[in-house]
């Protein structure tokens, strides 16, 4: 579990593929401090497993699924990327429960800027439309953000907006993101519960209610 609390940006330093997964180098000083093998490390939102180390390094394998679900499908030396490490008990909770797990990805659309502060406005999938909620949390890129803005939802090409304070653009990728550019996004894990309840429960309501033994239907 992580808490979206970006603690450094890192950089990929070499890309090795395979048919069907890939294994990353990722240079991160502070993430690999204390890191031994199992560890989990969170690279821009996914959740991976270290699988090797050295004083300033990391290495993780990434499988085809979250090579098709995330930007590292098309990762490459020298793209930088937000790490955090997973969070321990008893540590401070300053962002909110991410899990690593994304749901998928979404797009740049729109570049605000104010005087200290930037608006970034991002495409939303339909199927995650109902997860995401003004005021709620969202992860993106591994950044615990608030959602300051949500399309209406009679708009047939749903969006969110996030409000970026200077501590975010300087110490997260988020700075230097363009229209255009693909993010990966994890919706609030609550939301993902209600959501499932919400379904199972609307599945038993439409299903007979079932008579007790020994009673007829008939008249």
């Amino acid at each position: 579990m992580f808490t979206g609390i970006i603690e450094e940006i890192g950089e990929v330093t070499s890309v090795d593929r395979t048919a069907d997964a890939a294994r990353l180098t990722v240079r991160g000083p502070l993430a690999v401090t204390g890191a031994k093998h199992g560890d989990s490390i969170s690279v821009s939102g996914v959740c991976l497993t270290v699988v090797e180390q050295t004083a300033d390094s990391f290495t993780v394998d990434v499988m085809a699924q979250t090579l098709a679900m995330s930007t590292l499908d098309g990762v490459a030396p020298g793209r930088r990327v937000n790490l955090e490490r997973a969070a321990e008990v008893g540590d401070r909770l300053g962002g909110h429960i991410v899990q690593g797990h994304i749901d998928g990805t979404a797009t740049v659309l729109a570049i605000t800027e104010g005087s200290a502060w930037r608006v970034v406005r991002f495409s939303l999938a339909p199927e995650l439309a109902r997860l995401v909620t003004d005021k709620g949390s969202i992860a993106i890129d591994g950044i615990s953000l608030t959602v300051s803005a949500v399309s209406p939802a009679v708009e047939p090409d749903q969006w969110f907006e996030v409000s970026l304070i200077p501590e975010t653009l300087t110490a997260t990728t988020l700075g230097g993101r363009v229209v255009g550019d693909r993010v990966n996004i994890e919706t609030d894990i609550l939301a993902r519960h209600v959501e499932r309840m919400l379904a199972l429960q609307s599945v038993q309501d439409r299903m007979p209610t079932a008579q007790p033994a020994g009673e007829r239907s008939d008249a």
